[in-house]
This record gives structure tokens, sequence and C-alpha cells, in this order.
């Protein structure tokens, strides 16, 4: 009779850092691969980047070449943030990238009649752009406040293993919308992208060339290339030809305008589009978005800190992180990016695909989007890669980061009632309650909140069209408030205290200290 198994061979140990990957936070590959590594992050960032001014910019009365100028103002400020998240923020291998947080209050600002009754187009597109600037510049102090004051860090005591699951996971989760409903749009490149890049990254993966898992580091580059052709090849063979206009726009791959309306060479620079304009009103609801970006950056902060193969960030590195995300805001309002910045959560997942979580390769892509920003016609080339494309790979590495958050459960007593009911709660109520926004919006052509006082619905409406924040909301209350003193075991709080404070554990100072030896004038706490 065969002996009853024990029960390390059942369970698997609680693991402080993610095991696994090839490269860690501060180890890096070989230059070469560095380079190539860095150029993948930089494409994977141009899919926001184009995403973002090509839904906006015609709403607000811009052409072919505002919207070109627009996505290189914003690929020139995404570097410089990148690179000051990377050296002076939570040093950890992030894109800070533009964010979807902010559409609510920039369409409500579009939609703000004074603007709408301007006749003339280009003049209303430049009046929208200063309004949008004046409001982020004004907006981008809770970042900075929060951040620099160590408000955020003191609020993040409240966080837990327990609570932080849904927020993270939901991080990932939340922005299902973007993942296959964009890559259905154009179904015969979405699905093919989506099957090629799963083979080349998890069925090829031991594939090598001079001991490099060639397939697997760089998965993403070769499924593009292959898939871009064909959808090229498609192109010119006239297989469009007489489809609606909407599939074309979805899948050809000369509909972006953006190489033809792209200069040579154009350096963006600060207060651009003329000098900003600011309204309280316009400010108050881009205020909500902010906050927003705050949570979902927090909880991408973490997942990051996965993935790279860090110790999750002490609390002081995460609040110093949010203040220079409050900084990049600050950029955006000033070079007019038509949006303010996040973490970007697809550069987060792509961290976990390639298995390669350093810092150095980040900063590289970082350099490649101000080379290419400034580069125009350059830049406008790879940028006109069609969005389902884009959304095949989401599907991918969403997911990716939503399941690093499932990973924090290894921390919690998941045969506690308590926590499955906490869990369960934020997990649905985070997806259901910004459903529930998002369905009535396209029905109603407004919000849920809808009162004389638009700075008041734009709040509201932004907060709750979140799933991070809907989450956050929810767990960290419920987890502070239901026997809390007694679950402090079950919570995952004897594992996490340790790493609250910079000295808690040895390697927080290998992974998070500052560069040029600035700790010496910053001393963490």
């Amino acid at each position: 009779m065969a002996a009853d198994p024990k029960p390390e061979e059942i369970s698997h140990p609680p693991m402080d850092q993610l095991q696994g990957l090839e490269y860690c936070i501060d180890s890096n590959p070989s230059w070469g691969e560095a380079i190539g590594l860095g150029f993948q992050h930089y494409i994977l960032a141009l899919g926001t980047a184009v995403m973002i001014p090509s839904f906006l910019v015609p709403l607000m009365g811009g052409n072919h070449g505002d919207k070109v100028r627009v996505v290189q103002t914003l690929l020139f400020v995404e570097g410089i943030n990148t690179l000051l998240q990377t050296l002076f923020g939570t040093r950890l291998p992030t894109v800070i990238g533009g964010s979807y947080a902010f559409m609510v209050p920039i369409i409500s600002i579009i939609h703000d009649p004074s603007l709408m009754r301007i006749p003339d187009d280009h003049l209303r597109f430049l009046s929208t752009m200063r309004a949008v600037q004046g409001a982020l510049i004004v907006s981008s102090s809770i970042q900075i406040i929060l951040g620099y004051s160590q408000l955020w860090a003191i609020c993040s005591r409240f966080f837990s293993p327990l609570g932080m699951v849904p927020v993270i996971a939901l991080v990932g989760f939340g922005l299902f919308d973007r993942g296959f409903p964009v890559a259905g749009q154009c179904v015969e490149i979405g699905f093919p992208m989506l099957i090629l890049f799963v083979i080349c990254s998890q069925y090829l993966k031991n594939f090598q060339t001079k001991q490099v898992p060639i397939l697997e580091r760089f998965a993403l580059l070769l499924s593009i290339t292959v898939i871009w052709a064909y959808a090229h090849l498609l192109t010119a063979s006239g297989a469009y030809k007489h489809r609606p206009e909407i599939t074309q726009k979805n899948c050809r791959t000369d509909q972006a305008y953006l190489i033809s309306s792209a200069p040579w060479i154009k350096i963006p620079y600060p207060l651009q589009w003329g000098a900003p304009t600011f309204d309280a009103g316009h400010c108050f609801g881009m205020m909500a978005a902010v906050f927003v970006s705050l949570i979902e950056s927090t909880g991408a902060y973490k997942a990051a800190s996965r993935l790279a193969s860090a110790t999750p960030p002490p609390a002081h590195v995460l609040s110093r992180g949010i203040g220079w995300q409050g900084i990049g805001i600050l950029l955006d309002g000033l070079f007019g990016t038509m949006t303010g910045s996040t973490v970007s959560v697809e550069n987060i997942g792509l961290l976990g695909s390639t298995r390669v979580g350093s810092r150095r390769v980040i900063q590289i892509s970082a350099g490649f989007m101000i080379f290419f920003s400034i580069l125009g016609k350059f830049g406008a080339l790879f940028a006109s890669i069609p969005f389902p494309i884009f959304a095949a790979v989401y599907c991918v590495l969403f997911g990716l980061v939503a399941s690093v958050g499932l990973s924090f459960l290894q921390f919690t007593n998941m045969n506690s009632m308590r926590n499955l009911f906490i869990t369960g709660v934020a997990f649905f109520l985070g997806l259901s309650v910004p459903e529930y926004f998002r369905e009535y919006t396209t029905k109603a052509y407004h919000g849920p909140a809808h009162t004389r006082a638009g700075w008041f619905n734009d709040y509201l409406n932004t907060i709750f069209f979140s799933s991070p924040t809907v989450a956050l909301i929810v767990a960290v209350f419920l987890d502070n408030t239901l026997d809390y003193k007694e679950s402090a075991r079950d919570r995952g709080m004897p594992w996490w205290v340790k790493f609250r404070t910079f000295k808690g554990d040895s390697r927080n100072e290998e992974f998070y200290t500052l560069p040029f030896n600035l700790d010496r004038f910053f001393p963490p706490s």
C-alpha cells in the first residue's frame, strides 16, 4: 500500500521572490540582447501611445498632422518619465505610458459648450488641448503632494497581501475590453497573432541560438513582423477593397495616415500648443483621474516587483515613485500629450513573458521612445501597426499581470471564510460596477452620475469606471473592518510587515537604493 504523501509534497511553500526569471531587476543581459529587448518594449508601448490620440484628436477637431504631433509628444514624454521613474522613482523596470483613466474628464472637456461653439476645427483643437493641459498641470499636484509628503506611504500601511490581490489582479483583468473585443475587430489578423505569440513564447521557448532562447525572448517582435507583413499582403492584394469602412480602418496597414503626415525631424517642447488655460471644473474632474492613476500604478508597481524578481517595494519607495509619477503628469500638461501618465500594464506583462526583469532593458526602451519621437517618419512607420495586432498580445500580457496578483494569495489563508468573502466580493464588484457604468454611458451618452455640477459627475464617473479603484475601496475597507485584529496571520501580515520599511529586509537596499549616492540627501525611512 502506497504511503500517504507528505504535506510538502502536496503544497508549495510561499516564495518572497518569483523564481524562474533569467534576469532580475539589477542583472543585465548582454548589450545586444538588451537593445533588442528594449526595442521590443518600445514597440509594445506604441499600442496605447497611438490608440489614445487616434480616438481623442478627431473628437477635438484635429487633423492627421495634429494626431501625429500628439503621438510624437506622448512618446517623447513617455521616454522622459520612464527614465525618471527607473532612475529616481521606485527604480522598478516599469514603462510610464499614457493612461485610459483620463478618458472621462478629457471627453467631458472636449464636450464643454464653450469649446464646442468654436467654428474653426483647428482653433477648437488648440483650445481644447490647452484646457486639458491646464487641468493636468493643476491636478498633478495630487500625486506630487501624496508622494513626496509620504502620505501615500502612511495610507499603504492599511494594505495587506489579501487586500492587494483584487487590486493587482484587476489591473490586468479590468482591461478585458482592450483585449479580444479589439482583436476581433479584424479577426483575420488578430487571431493568428494571438496563436503565433503563444506558440513562440510558450511552446517553442526552449529553442536556443548561441544559448539564448531566441523565440521566447523575442516572441513579440517575431510575431508582429510576420503578422504585419501578412496584413500588408492582404492590404496590397486588395482583400479589403469592397469591405465596410470600419473593417478597412481596423485591418488595412495604410489607414493610419501617420507616415504621410509625420515630419522627418521634430523635437517636442513645453507649451508647443500655446499657453494652457485653467478652469476649476475641468481641474476637479481631472483630479479623480489622477487619483485613479495613483491606485492603478500602486497595483502595477507591486506586480512589476514580482516579475522583476524583487521584494515588494517598501512604503516610502512606493510613495517616492508616486511623487515622480506626479512630476510625469505635470510634464504631460506642460508638453501637451493629451492624457496623463500611469504604469504601462502590457510592458509589465512582457517582463514575465520574456523572463527578463532587467531595469537596463526598460531604460534602453525609453531611449528608443525619445529617439523615434524626434525622427518622425521612422517612428510613424512602426506606429502604423494595426490595433488588432496589439490587442491580440494584450490578451496574453494583461492575463499574466492579473495572475501575478492572484499569486499573492499564497501568503494568505484561503481556508478562512472571512478571506474568501473579502476576495470574492472585491473581485465581483471590481468587475461589475465599472461594467454597469460603461453600459449606462453607452446607452444614455452620459454616466450614472448626471447632476448640474459637471466636475462632480466627472469625479464619480471616473472613479467608478476603474476596476482596480473599486476593488481597492471594497477590499481595503472590508479587510480593515472585519475581525482585522484576530486575523493578522490570515491576511498575510507577518510576511508583509518586513517589507514595509527599507531596513526591514536586507534585499531592499540592493533593489531600491537611489543612484549617485543620493540616499545621503533623502535617507530612507
